[in-house]
């Protein structure tokens, strides 16, 4: 039943997706937090399939909303920059950010921006090993990712669980971004034209012909079309880094003392190693020289056994020879005074 449901939420959300976005300038609300005072209890564990396409949607309108707002600012007028207008200001990641948790809120993904920053992250990295592993299985040689078992794709070093809804929305999102930056790189190298000469007021006698007016601007050159979905999507990866080394040196502090933490960590299980061995070779030599001192004690016991033995024989030895004499002697002295009685 849970499957069931996820699969339909997932089929919404999907709809969601070929809807019309709303205006790219329209701020969202401001946040419960922010607003309120009321803390946001955010959701943990693993993500669910209609989290995650919810973020993405969030991803693709915020691309939309800032794309829009560029666009705005590079087709201002001189004068009205000269003028002090309201010219937009681009926004910090952490405030994009800000506003992708707020539109995963309102939509029923409970999750903070920083989960929803890991997220996207992790969703990039196994989109690039996917969409690598399907163009060096265009051949045919190597089985496609979408065929394979989930123990199959773990021995290809492969994500495991990547869904078909997913990818097809992180392409979609990839591509509209890499066409943006494709539309707008020639209006950003176009040259500005040159105002037209003022009418000056004409003679009455007959002028000598007007010089010929300069030729126009050439045209600017078309945009550069891509050969393939893959060479797109580069460009969209290399933007992709440099938004994330810029969140990388926004929180570059901690993972440094983290770092430092380990290496202490580490040098500390060094030193105990090193004394627990020590210890265990020390217990290792006193056994044996235990035992090789109880080997000499039962050496020298035995020793000992011998030599009593030896003299418990001589002993009986001499005893024996003695009642032989003694007996010798009785004998004598009664014959000798058998025959002093016969006498």
């Amino acid at each position: 039943m849970s499957e069931a449901a996820e699969h339909s939420s997932a089929l919404a959300l999907l709809h969601h997706h070929h809807q019309p976005p709303p205006h790219p300038h329209a701020q969202p609300p401001a946040s419960p937090s922010a607003a309120g005072g009321i803390v946001r209890c955010y959701r943990k564990g693993n993500w669910t399939l209609h989290e995650t396409l919810i973020l993405i949607t969030a991803k693709r309108l915020d691309d939309e909303r800032r794309a829009g707002a560029s666009s705005s600012l590079a087709h201002c007028s001189p004068s009205a920059a000269a003028g002090g207008g309201p010219v937009a200001v681009p926004r910090s990641a952490e405030q994009r950010w800000k506003w992708v948790e707020n539109y995963c809120w309102r939509n029923g993904c409970l999750r903070s921006q920083n989960q929803c920053n890991d997220k996207w992250d992790n969703l990039l990295r196994d989109y690039k090993k996917v969409r690598g592993y399907e163009a060096r299985a265009g051949g045919g040689e190597l089985p496609s990712y979408w065929a394979m078992e989930r123990h199959e794709r773990k021995e290809r070093n492969l994500p495991t669980n990547l869904a078909g809804e997913v990818f097809e929305a992180l392409t979609d999102v990839l591509s509209r971004r890499a066409a943006r930056r494709a539309n707008a790189t020639p209006v950003s190298s176009r040259p500005p034209l040159h105002p037209p000469p003022p009418r000056l007021p004409q003679p009455p006698a007959n002028p000598p012909p007007p010089p010929p007016l300069p030729p126009p601007p050439p045209p600017p050159p078309p945009p550069a079309q891509p050969s393939s979905m893959l060479v797109v999507l580069g460009a969209v990866e290399m933007s992709e880094s440099s938004e994330s080394e810029e969140n990388e040196e926004a929180g570059a502090a901690e993972p440094e003392a983290k770092r430092r933490r380990l290496r202490r960590l580490g040098s500390s299980v060094v030193r105990s190693a090193t004394v627990l061995a020590r210890t265990l070779l020390a217990c290792e030599e006193k056994r044996e020289q235990r035992h090789r001192e109880l080997v000499e004690l039962e050496e020298r016991r035995l020793r000992l056994e011998e030599e009593r033995t030896e003299m418990r024989r001589q002993g009986f030895a001499g005893l024996i020879s003695a009642v032989n004499n003694l007996s010798g002697a009785i004998h004598a002295l009664v014959a000798d005074h058998r025959n002093g009685d016969h006498r």
